[in-house]
């Protein structure tokens, strides 16, 4: 490459054009087969935003397909939505397709550009630990103590959108995210993991993420929730952990309701 040229950012990569295609395949799924329902756009704030979601679904999470369904349909394709992502997604021939649709690499220096681009910027601080917790616990929010999205939300002068969504959790039956299986195995020393979760499903039944069970058709349900401006309610110099704090508060309160709300497993 010449030296005198100025290598793209992450977020220089969204290709609009390609994202509306890319969601025209994807909506039947969504639609069909999750039966998907976003409410609350209608108050979603203009400007760089900073969605903060629980995860859901294990290997197959649909909570940003189901979002983007949403947010697309509702506001259009000038408006990016990025997310920020593990590198590994990047890895292999479909790498360019998720950098074009608005996958980010999941650091704060993407991030901060992102917003400050006036872009929609997802992010699931509680991660793998969050994605694998346990069916019985699907609506509980908890992000393992990781707060940085605070800070990231706060640099660049944006606004949170807490977004709870229900329903992925019940693709199949998730027993236990295995941190003690992997710590047996050593794979906390050996490669960095932390879990080795355990899932019953279908066609194979019992899972440790080998074989790879399909997600049952369940209907995921995303309620995304008023904005919080942080330094309006939090002051000039808020206490990171005061926020977070706030935020996963609204987020369980909203998640709770969703809970009531559900009749039945997997059928909604």
């Amino acid at each position: 490459m010449d030296p005198t040229e100025v290598e793209p950012s992450a977020v220089t990569k969204w290709d609009p054009i390609l994202t509306e295609r890319v969601m025209g395949w994807l909506r039947p799924l969504i639609k069909g087969y999750h039966r998907s329902e976003v409410h609350g756009l209608d108050h979603f704030p203009p400007g760089g935003a900073l969605v903060v979601g629980n995860h859901s679904g294990g290997l197959f999470a649909m909570d940003v397909p189901v979002f983007a369904t949403g947010f697309y349909e509702r506001f259009g394709f000038d408006r990016p939505v990025y997310t920020l992502s593990h590198d590994i997604i990047f890895a292999g021939p479909t790498g360019d397709v998720f950098r074009k649709t608005g996958f980010i690499p999941a650091n704060h220096s993407n991030a901060d550009e992102a917003l400050r681009s006036g872009g929609v910027v997802v992010v699931f601080p509680g991660g793998d630990y969050d994605v694998y917790r346990p069916t019985r616990s699907e609506s509980k929010i908890d992000f393992d103590g990781r707060t940085g999205y605070v800070r990231a939300a706060l640099n660049a002068g944006v606004p949170i959108v807490p977004t709870v969504s229900i329903g992925g959790q019940e693709a199949q039956l998730f027993l236990s995210r295995g941190e003690w299986m992997a710590k047996t195995l050593r794979l906390d020393k050996l490669l960095r993991v932390k879990i080795l979760p355990i899932s019953f499903g279908f066609p194979f039944g019992l899972s440790a993420v080998l074989p790879v069970n399909l997600p049952l058709p369940t209907k995921i349900v995303t309620r995304v929730l008023p904005p919080i401006d942080i330094v309006a309610e939090f002051g000039e110099d808020p206490d990171v952990d005061e926020v977070d704090a706030h935020v996963r508060h609204v987020m369980q309160k909203a998640a709770d309701e969703l809970a009531r709300e559900r009749r039945l497993p997997v059928l909604g």
